[in-house]
This record gives structure tokens, sequence and C-alpha cells, in this order.
């Protein structure tokens, strides 16, 4: 489990972290640099070559691997000033975090390395530890020192301190450390238990329950527009590079950062509010990069339906409350209670069934659905115990 802490570091400390993220990003971009041209010159057929120019690079060099290119990190402290400075392992696990992004490419088949800009560098790793480097209120951090850390939660027993890597915010203004913590134990898989509810997440209403309860949207972003902008045109009208612009532009960092932490706040203090109500959670698997290329975009941006449903699945998880995705196709469309298909537009809010007159709220009426959905997916135990089997559900989600 990864635990994130606020730092800090002084001045000094504050330079140096910031020194060698640069040197950091400057061998992610030489050791990029060397897997382009080695891919540039398998380009060209073997019987010619462009008139122009073309990548000259023998026929017997290796491909760089992380391995290859590990090894060549010694003979770069040599010509490289300040590299020496930095840790060997955070230099390491550089070109491991490039080559990590080159595997995930041949995957995935989209998403080739780029090439990081000045400042675009904003974290390193310690890969490992031989004991916990937190000391009451500091961190030991090698070759950096100890540095204040606000330990708001400690460290669980049991649990040894595996990595830290530290994270800087807001321009260098503000600095964070993740601290990954492990225990070798197993933990079995979360099984159907207990009361189940179905959410459905809208714009109106960013959470309606199928018990009927509901939590209201915040429109984060859109509350604080307007300072944004007035913000960003100052920085606008700066002169690039100086020190006033730096300074505007940490204003708009920093107000960035405030926005991105209050919805992060509300959306983990909604998911251990849904934990509190049931055993069972049952959402809809939507996709959230449709909705944020649509024509509702900012709001649905605002309200980052993909981070609340990652957040929530992991909340569930800690907690011990089963989580399911369903299809979410048609549950706004179809009644829960007689199943039977009732067309409504984007701008219709009430759900009012013809066939059997059921009518509640279209969110509500959604997040039946998708309990109703969630209960058939489940599937009955060989030994006879059944896991909320969907004939003794009541409409609703107060019972199953």
């Amino acid at each position: 489990m990864n635990y994130t802490y606020r730092i800090y570091p002084d001045a000094n400390q504050k330079a140096q972290m910031l020194a060698w993220l640069e040197s950091c990003r400057r061998i992610y971009n030489y050791s990029l640099r060397e897997l382009k041209d080695w891919m540039n010159s398998r380009k060209c057929m073997v019987d010619r070559c462009s008139l122009e120019k073309e990548y000259i690079i023998s026929s017997d060099a290796p491909f760089p691997g992380y391995m290859e290119q590990k090894r060549q990190l010694p003979v770069l402290k040599e010509t490289w000033t300040g590299l020496k400075d930095v840790h060997s392992q955070v230099l390491q696990d550089v070109i491991k975090r490039l080559h990590n992004t080159w595997e995930n490419f041949r995957k995935r088949d989209f998403g080739f390395p780029r090439f990081k800009k000045y400042g675009q560098f904003k974290s390193f790793l310690f890969p490992q530890f031989k004991e916990s480097p937190i000391t009451g209120n500091q961190i030991k951090l090698p070759k950096i020192g100890l540095v204040p850390i606000t330990l708001h939660r400690p460290i669980p027993d049991g649990f040894a301190v595996k990595q830290v890597r530290v994270l800087s915010r807001c321009r260098g203004t503000q600095w964070y450390v993740v601290v990954t913590i492990q225990s070798d134990v197993s933990i079995p898989d979360v099984p159907v238990h207990g009361r189940a509810i179905g959410i459905d997440l809208g714009l109106e209403r960013f959470i309606t329950s199928s018990d009927g309860s509901y939590v209201e949207r915040l429109k984060f972003f859109k509350t604080l527009q307007g300072r944004l902008k007035v913000l960003q045109r100052r920085a606008a009208r700066k002169q690039k590079r100086s020190k006033n612009w730096e300074k505007a532009q940490i204003e708009v960092a920093q107000l960035h950062h405030h926005i991105a932490s209050r919805r992060k706040d509300f959306h983990l203090k909604n998911a251990h509010k849904l934990c509190d109500q049931a055993q069972t959670i049952f959402a809809e698997n939507l996709n959230t990069v449709g909705l944020n290329r649509g024509m509702l975009r900012k709001e649905c941006v605002d309200a980052s339906f993909g981070a609340f449903l990652s957040l929530l699945e992991w909340v569930c998880w800690k907690r011990g409350v089963y989580f399911e995705k369903v299809n979410p196709n048609g549950t706004s469309q179809t009644c829960p209670n007689c199943q039977a298909a009732v067309s409504k537009s984007l701008g219709d809010r009430v759900h009012n069934c013809p066939e059997c007159q059921y009518q509640t709220h279209r969110d509500h009426a959604a997040a039946q659905m998708v309990l109703i959905r969630g209960l058939d997916n489940v599937v009955p135990v060989d030994d006879g115990e059944r896991k909320l089997p969907g004939k003794s559900r009541t409409v609703g989600g107060t019972s199953a």
C-alpha cells in the first residue's frame, strides 16, 4: 500500500532535490535518444539509404535495453556535471522507468515515450531501504538528510517500508513523499455478503443509491474558474522566464492543486460513506474517456467519474466490501419494476413507466437497475450456500 505524507525540506534541500530532478530528466532524455537512434538506424532497407541523411549505427550494436543503459551510468558520471551527486539507485530507476514505458507501448501499440521538457520530471524514487527511514517526525532520505514530515497516520504494525518516492508539486513549492509499505500476508478475495446497493453517477446528483439516498455534485473547477482565469491572465502578461512570471505561474499551480485536493477529499469521503451503508456495492462500468470528450466534457472532467470509481474500488478492497461493475447500457431506459423499455431523453429527469405506473427519479431508477444487474451476475456457491440470490431481492436495495 502507498501512504502519502507532506514533507518540509529547507532551502538547501529543496535546491538539491530540484537539481536531482533535472539530472533525472537529462538521463531520461539521453536514454530515450539512444533508443530512438537505434530504431531509426534500422528503418532503411539494406541496399538503399535516404538522399539527405540517415542514421548510421553498426549492425552489431545491441538494442539499448535496461541492463545495457544501466551499465553506462558510471561512464556518464565522469563527464556530466552534478551526476555524481545523485543517488545511484535513483538514476537506475529512471532507466527502469523509461523501459517500463517502452514495454507498455509495445503491449498497447500506442503511447510511445516522449522527451521530458524542463520541469516535467516531477518525482524520483528510492527503490529500497534496509530499515524504516521514518523516525519520529522526520524521514531520512539518502544523500539528502533528515526532512521534517507530517506523519498524519502511523505505519501499521507488521508493515515494512519498501521504497519512498519524492514528489514535487506546485513548481517545487510543495513536496510530498509516497511511502510504499508491505506485509507478507495472504488476503482472500472479498465474497458477496451483507446488504447490497447499486449506485448511479450523474451530473445533477453525483451519487444516487438504489435505496433512494443521493449526494449532490460539487462543482470544484467551475466555482473557482473565474479566479483561475484572473491568475492565468496575470501570468500571461508577465515577461516570460522572469521572477514575476515564475511567481504568477506558482499561483496558478497552487490553485490547480487546491481544486484537485478538494475533489479527491470529496471522492474519498463519499467512498467511505458508501462502505458504511452496505457490504456489497454495484456500479456502472462507464466509458469515462468518451464522457470526457462529449458535449458535457467540462462537467464530466470536473466530476471525475473515473477517478471516483477507482478510489471506490480501492476503499472497498481495504474495508472488505464487495465491489463489481455492471454493464451500463440501458440502465436509465429500463423500468426496474417490470423491466419494460421506457425511452427518455437527457432532459427527462423523472422515470414514469406506462406499463406498471412506477414513478421515481430517473437516477434512482437507474441505480435500481444497476442493483438488479449486479445481483443477476452473482453465481451461487456449490456448497449449498447462495450469495445474495436475485429472487429474494427487493427493488430499492433495502434488502437482498
